[in-house]
């Protein structure tokens, strides 16, 4: 059976068998065999192949990896673990902000942290002018997702009431060309702050406040899947969120 997988993205991507074949240091032929006869490169190769071709390996090549193989590229991809967001070192939120290069994705209810610091404004904002993607996701505070959210830290409407603040508190920024905002209604079963390749996920628990929840430093490995399954994610929610018009009540 072919792997079409593997043959569509050379199309897509306008890459022929011998483009890819230089590129992982193999011949045609045996970018031939990958083809049409399914056969699992060496893991070196898969890796290559899938830079190449900005594709997931697992998604080319999906029984290649052994559970064990998986497991331990997860475990690399684990930076460090804070005991509580409050633990994170205030600079590090802007020190990866001001690092990125290509994307930076926010994925909260509020992030009051963040919103209420004017050195995060200006850094999102002058990395927007040097071309970074910046997409901001905040909770839609009359969604009922945020009433409950209220109630489960029994704290009624004060989550609805800080989302409406960093709301205001965003004003000036809407509109910044590279800089988008969208509200979202899923439910948040964590928070999530994307810098390029690094990934700080702070983890939510019934009834405790985010600020007291861990938070998991991650640094994504080429193949591994923990860094994606994030990444998906947001994506997910973004597709369904709303954009957020210039000026917000």
């Amino acid at each position: 059976m072919a792997n079409e997988r593997l043959r569509s993205a050379l199309v897509i991507r306008g890459v022929t068998e011998q483009d890819l074949a230089e590129h992982c240091g193999v011949d045609a032929k045996t970018v031939e065999r990958w083809i049409l006869k399914n056969r699992e490169p060496y893991r070196r190769h898969r890796q290559a192949a899938a830079a190449k071709l900005q594709i997931d390996e697992d998604y080319l090549w999906p029984d290649a990896k052994s559970e064990t193989q998986r497991v331990d590229e997860a475990d690399a991809e684990i930076v460090h673990i804070y005991p509580h967001r409050s633990s994170v070192p205030p600079e590090l939120w802007l020190q990866f902000a001001e690092r990125a290069t290509t994307e930076i994705g926010v994925l909260v209810h509020a992030g009051v942290h963040l919103a209420e610091n004017p050195r995060w404004h200006r850094t999102i904002t002058e990395r927007a002018r040097s071309g970074v993607r910046i997409r901001m996701l905040l909770g839609d505070p009359d969604s009922p997702e945020i009433a409950r959210r209220g109630e489960e830290e029994e704290i009624g409407e004060g989550v609805a009431y800080k989302v409406r603040e960093v709301m205001k508190l965003y004003r000036p920024l809407y509109g910044t060309p590279g800089i988008e905002f969208r509200s979202h209604t899923s439910t948040l079963h964590n928070s999530l702050y994307r810098f390029d390749d690094d990934m700080l996920v702070n983890t939510q628990i019934y009834g405790v406040s985010a600020p007291l929840t861990p938070v998991l430093h991650l640094k994504r490995v080429a193949g591994a899947q923990l860094v994606l399954t994030y990444q998906h994610s947001f994506e997910k929610v973004w597709a369904s969120a709303v954009p957020l018009p210039r000026q917000a009540s």
